[in-house]
């Protein structure tokens, strides 16, 4: 120690001097906590991002992508179709009253006029009864008139009576003349009401639905009522009639392949219910208008159906033959969506969002399915779309593998 800071002997240490080495050993200490505290924020920062990132990482469904494959070209396409009757109409009932009896139950095959039902309806037949007493009365009153101006105009010749009287006489017969022309049509309008009592069959055909029964209340709008219900029940036909000996079909005919859905083309249908046979079908006529939304073509196949096998209603695939072919794309059936609305795909945009794009099938053959239009070539599709997916959800692209992977790790 140098003589300058040196204590003397017998004087104490200046305090300055004392804390000198304390006040290090503190500013060390405060420096070090202070770059203790400042790594573990920063840490803590670093585990909660990376926490974030696998956080939304894993709440993001994983899918796997493929791409459709061109098929080979094919002569014939096959299109869904749904079969419906020919002719097809719900009938009402034109007059309120109570169900007296009815002839014809679903499944019955009637001809045109065959009575269906009789509706009793007392309180129509009163008004009518009612009505006839009217017209009578108002004919009485014109006979009178018309006496009464035939007299009138007699007695004008010898100057018996003025030709006001006689222009009054005329006036009066005029107007009972009109009282008797209301009534009549008054007549005429409840005796046709009276009329559809009974229910009629407006044509040939087979009857698919009866909504009635007997001592059931009817109204004129279609209206009926369940017995012990006590109030109206929601409008329906009482009667449904379908004519089934012709049925239509109705097919959505792709664009590319619109040219070859002519008139006469024959068409062959199958069902599932007849797996080994096939029925054959006519292209009876088409919109000939491709629907801008889905980029079809709507066609009407007529198939003969005196057997009655086929029925109104059913699902069946028409196979139509294709002069020039053209390729389609395939994808698995496992990719494909099946929705109320038709058929869905899953594809995944540059910000690894699921979108569904409807597409329109061709041939399924158990494995891989055509894709006839809504898809382009090269555009890949979500090869195992989960059943929640939705329009807009955010996704994790993976690997085939990486899938498999995670599915066996039930992840």
């Amino acid at each position: 120690m140098s003589d300058a800071i040196k204590p003397r002997q017998g004087h104490p240490v200046p305090p300055q001097i004392r804390r000198g080495p304390l006040t290090m050993l503190a500013i060390i200490v405060v420096v070090a906590a202070v770059i203790i505290a400042v790594v573990g924020i920063l840490s803590r920062r670093h585990v909660a991002a990376d926490l974030r990132e696998y956080t939304d990482q894993s709440a993001a469904p994983p899918v796997s992508l493929v791409e459709p494959k061109i098929g080979k070209n094919a002569r014939e396409i096959v299109l869904p179709g749904n079969m419906q009757a020919y002719t097809q109409a719900p009938i009402y009932a034109r007059t309120t009253g109570y169900v007296k009896t009815w002839y014809h139950d679903i499944g019955s095959h009637v001809k045109k006029g065959d009575l269906l039902a009789v509706i009793e309806t007392p309180e129509l037949d009163q008004q009518l009864e009612q009505a006839k007493a009217d017209l009578a009365t108002a004919e009485a009153n014109a006979a009178l008139a018309k006496t009464t101006a035939d007299r009138y105009q007699g007695l004008i010749m010898q100057n018996a009576v003025s030709q006001q009287d006689t222009d009054n006489a005329q006036a009066a017969l005029s107007a009972r003349n009109t009282e008797v022309n209301s009534a009549q049509a008054n007549v005429k309008r409840l005796q046709e009401l009276q009329s559809f009592e009974r229910i009629v069959a407006p044509f040939d055909g087979v009857i698919t639905a009866r909504n009635l029964d007997i001592g059931q209340l009817v109204t004129s709008t279609g209206a009926t009522t369940t017995p012990g219900a006590g109030i109206a029940a929601a409008s329906r036909e009482v009667f449904d009639i379908a004519t089934v000996g012709t049925l239509r079909v109705f097919i959505n005919v792709p664009q590319v392949y619109a040219p070859d859905a002519k008139n006469g083309v024959i068409a062959t249908l199958t069902l599932p219910q007849y797996p080994n046979r096939s029925f054959k079908g006519k292209l009876a006529r088409s919109s000939d208008a491709v629907d801008p939304a889905t980029r079809t073509l709507l066609a009407e196949v007529d198939v003969d159906n005196h057997t009655g096998e086929l029925l109104p209603g059913s699902y069946t695939e028409v196979h139509l033959h294709v002069s020039s072919a053209a390729p389609a794309l395939t994808i698995p059936v496992s990719a494909a969506i099946l929705k109320p609305n038709g058929l869905y795909v899953g594809v995944v945009d540059a910000s690894s969002h699921a979108h569904m794009v409807r597409i329109l099938s061709g041939r399924d053959d158990g494995s891989t399915i055509e894709v006839l239009g809504g898809l382009e070539s090269g555009q890949k599709v979500i090869a195992n779309p989960p059943d929640s997916l939705t329009d807009g959800e955010a996704v994790r692209v993976v690997t085939p593998q990486q899938a498999r992977q995670q599915e066996a790790s039930g992840q």
